[in-house]
């Protein structure tokens, strides 16, 4: 009986809510907030309107030629749009909590973004999971997940879990979860891998979003891989693919993040033929491009420096993400939405002066405080203790016999094979690289050599390294190699920059090893001064110290990577 009853209480509490959002759309009641005399865009139409908007109870219910309000804010001559959307990030890029992230992406208009928790989840499996989604209840940011489909991201690496489709099976029913995250693993669809499938399968039964992975896929491939039931890609670089894909029915993510920009090159999506399958997502967004450029907002607009239409712009930033993760009250200004607003000052400089989550206001110039979400002591004790490691010594990364080279392309994250070598020769630029296993205490440690980094001394060491997030270090001595993983140890992970033993620069991150319980600012404050120290001992100023090591241990990126076991040629599948 008791049941019954709370039920009816809310189904009572919710009706009068409907019963005052209705006198307030009619003007009969006072609403909490109204945007005075708003110039606002409007999706649906493709035109920017102009009247007041009124909200209540966290929800617009009306835009009319005059509303009255309990606060009242003028946004004469300012330009109103919908809430940003990231279709597409994994918010452990941030190397920040996701209290810290929202605080950094509040001020840029961005209310929603969904996630693929994949980085922390090969860490610590769907402990990983339930730590991210604790951290992120309640925040003025709303975060929806995509649960990880390729963990870990090849069948022989050594991470910290491997997640099947019944790890992963009852977090569908989480209100918060969206659907299955990017099939990287796209070659186990086309031959029918029954753990790729088993995954597919699941997620369908749930009526839940698929996103894929895919980059070039093209022809009777592309037609097999969405035949499994796969109908999105943000891995789109040429034009040419991303309209094979649209054309079949995929929907574009656009993506403009840190480590890939796709912007320039899928200009000619953003027209009045294909723009209404087509949205904006970062991928990766790491601390120093937040903070310099932005986050959905630069995309937009950098899109309308480059020509586009400022509506369709604002409508890839929000409407067509929330049409197709069927997030159905956002990304418009329209009666019943959420009240996610971004005020902006003009097109031209595209300056966001105020944001608005639910109604309440986030930012004027100023971020309003939020409180930072519990979290289960048990689930920070984990996250926290992800380092299962023996004290590493020189010995550990001498090896007379010839490994080979990984030969880096200037510009790229691919690499290529440079023969072989069987020492560190500083002239040719050839050092020796380590991949140490971290989690499992295996005293696994993969090693090869690598040309092109340009270091002249001492070692760089991370345990950023995709997606395992094994320790990675590259040094010009054996010794120094030691010191610097043992100090990522230390800190239970992070960035380390040595010479001769001595710490120059470092970035602790504490939480699985790949985040900082620190601001935003406080981190990248730290990580663009380890970058100078590495620079400073010769790496080559053309590419990012950190971010380049980090994708070295990624043994699904053409043609030489190296994991805990050794260099491993990705075209031919098999170590050398």
């Amino acid at each position: 009986m008791s049941e019954v009853k709370t039920r009816a209480e809310r189904i009572a509490l919710k009706v009068r809510r409907k019963q005052r959002l209705v006198r307030v759309a009619l003007g009969e009641e006072k609403a909490d907030v109204v945007l005075k005399n708003a110039d606002y865009v409007n999706v649906f139409s493709g035109t920017v309107e102009h009247g007041d908007i009124a909200v209540a109870n966290g929800l617009v219910v009306g835009m009319a030629d005059h509303y009255d309000g309990l606060m009242e804010v003028d946004v004469s001559g300012k330009i109103v749009a919908p809430g940003f959307i990231d279709a597409h990030i994994h918010l452990e890029s941030s190397l920040v909590s996701p209290t810290s992230f929202a605080r950094a992406v509040l001020p840029h208009g961005t209310t929603t973004v969904i996630t693929d928790p994949h980085e922390i989840a090969n860490v610590c499996g769907m402990g990983g999971i339930d730590y991210m989604m604790a951290a992120t209840e309640n925040l003025p940011l709303d975060v929806h997940f995509m649960l990880p489909s390729c963990v870990p991201a090849m069948a022989f690496e050594e991470n910290g879990a491997t997640l099947t489709w019944r790890d992963i099976n009852a977090y569908f029913d989480h209100p918060r979860v969206l659907g299955l995250a990017e099939m990287m693993n796209y070659p186990g669809v086309m031959m029918g891998d029954r753990a790729t499938m088993e995954k597919i399968v699941v997620s369908q039964a749930h009526h839940k979003k698929i996103d894929g992975h895919a980059p070039g896929l093209s022809g009777k491939a592309l037609n097999a891989y969405m035949s499994a039931g796969v109908y999105s890609d943000h891995e789109c670089d040429t034009i040419d693919n991303a309209l094979e894909k649209l054309r079949k029915g995929q929907f574009i993510m656009i993506r403009d993040g840190t480590a890939a920009q796709n912007l320039e090159a899928l200009m000619p999506l953003l027209t009045e033929q294909y723009a209404h399958r087509c949205m904006f997502c970062t991928d990766d967004k790491h601390p120093n491009d937040l903070l310099e450029k932005g986050h959905i907002d630069y995309i937009v607009k950098k899109a309308i420096s480059l020509g586009a239409n400022p509506i369709m712009a604002v409508k890839a930033a929000g409407y067509t993400a929330a049409r197709y993760f069927l997030l159905n009250n956002r990304g418009a200004i329209a009666p019943g939405y959420l009240a996610d607003f971004v005020v902006i000052d003009n097109w031209e400089n595209f300056e966001i002066e105020m944001v608005y989550k639910k109604g309440k206001l986030m930012y004027d110039g100023v971020l309003r405080d939020f409180d930072t979400p519990e979290i289960d002591p048990y689930l920070v004790k984990r996250a926290h203790d992800t380092f299962h490691v023996a004290p590493l010594s020189a010995a550990d990364f001498t090896d007379k016999r010839p490994h080979a080279v990984i030969g880096m392309v200037p510009g790229e994250i691919v690499s290529e094979d440079a023969g072989y070598a069987d020492h560190i020769d500083l002239e040719q630029d050839i050092l020796k690289i380590a991949v140490i296993e971290r989690h499992k205490n295996t005293h696994h440690i993969g090693l090869g050599y690598i040309k092109g980094y340009g270091l002249k001394r001492g070692a760089v060491a991370t345990s950023i390294s995709h997606d395992s997030h094994n320790i990675i270090v590259v040094g010009a001595t054996e010794e120094d190699m030691a010191a610097a993983a043992n100090r990522i140890v230390e800190n239970r992970g992070g960035i380390t920059v040595m010479d001769g033993g001595q710490i120059l620069g470092e970035v602790a991150l504490p939480i699985a090893g790949i985040m900082s319980d620190d601001s935003l600012v406080m981190v990248n404050s730290a990580l663009e001064a380890a970058k100078d120290e590495a620079f400073r001992l010769g790496v080559s100023r053309g590419i990012d110290p950190f971010m380049t090591l980090s994708f070295m241990a990624l043994p699904v990126i053409p043609s030489l990577r190296l994991t805990t076991r050794g260099v491993f040629d990705v075209l031919t599948q098999r170590y050398v």
